[in-house]
């Protein structure tokens, strides 16, 4: 094994929804390990300011206001990504988001926005990459974050679980449609992972500072039900992102890649209230 295998050195990667949370600790690990940065986020500041964060880092960034319930508009990012750099080795298809409510309680045009978001504008931004792409002759990675809300039950988030099962598959299928052009196909699925949107900020300052803090109530709910006792970090989907990427997963194509603290393994078991090391199914 070569370290020098986890290098991005001169990758040129765009990543949806890079304004904030999950999307920008991915462009900020792609940026610490040598790659150019195409940033689009619906939030113009976050979208520059992960942009410039990335400069800092040595690298060059193209910041691209990208609302992705648009396809013009996805479009019009990865043909400004591609005319800036040339290039497109890396697409993180990771913009999304969900508004929780019972199904029988959401409009057509609600659960038609949901799958807008969480869904088509995946594809829109896929199909509008891979023949940028393939014409460069150089394979690539598509990474896509999805959830584990797409492969179990998840009440209040039924048309958002769908979407993420959705692509859950479209990830599989597209990983074999695409194996001849040695473009990679994989997805990390998280769990509860802290962002400023499950902080009370979607569109707001990225200063966790500003950020709304949990109960202690609901710390010791997450610690019993997150085998790893907390919730994930950012950086630490950046991590997988970045492994996903690189040469040192250059067998590995067609995964789902949880990142939750173990919460999909353990198939439903949370901690015991009377200590640690007892688990239980129902309490």
């Amino acid at each position: 094994m070569d370290a020098n295998d986890i290098l991005l050195t001169d990758r040129v990667a765009v990543v949806t929804g890079g304004g904030g949370g999950i999307g920008r600790a991915i462009a900020l690990a792609f940026a610490s390990v040598g790659a150019d940065l195409v940033i689009g986020d619906i939030v113009p500041e976050r979208c520059e300011e992960t942009a410039a964060r990335v400069r800092e880092l040595g690298r060059k960034a193209l910041a691209v206001p990208t609302d992705v319930m648009e396809s013009s508009q996805i479009h019009a990012l990865i043909d400004r990504a591609a005319s800036e750099f040339g290039r497109i080795d890396i697409l993180v298809n990771n913009a999304g988001g969900v508004s929780p409510r019972p199904f029988i309680e959401q409009s057509e045009r609600s659960w038609r926005r949901h799958i807008d978001l969480n869904l088509v504008s995946v594809l829109a931004a896929t199909s509008a990459a891979v023949p940028i792409m393939i014409k460069g002759g150089q394979g690539g990675s598509i990474i896509t974050v999805t959830s584990i809300e797409g492969s179990r039950a998840a009440p209040n988030y039924s048309v958002y679980a769908a979407c993420k099962a959705g692509l859950n598959n479209f990830t599989r299928t597209l990983a074999v449609e695409l194996a001849d052009h040695r473009i990679r196909v994989n997805a990390i699925a998280p769990d509860m992972t802290d962002t400023p949107g499950l902080r009370g900020n979607r569109a707001g300052p990225v200063d966790p500072s500003t950020w709304i803090e949990f109960t202690d109530e609901q710390k010791n709910a997450l610690a019993r039900r997150i085998p790893l006792g907390r919730p994930g970090i950012d950086t630490e989907c950046g991590s997988a992102a970045v492994f996903l990427a690189s040469p040192m997963s250059s067998y590995i194509t067609g995964i789902i890649l949880p990142v939750d603290g173990g919460t999909s393994g353990s198939g439903g078991w949370v901690r015991s209230r009377t200590g640690k090391g007892k688990w239980v199914l129902v309490e």
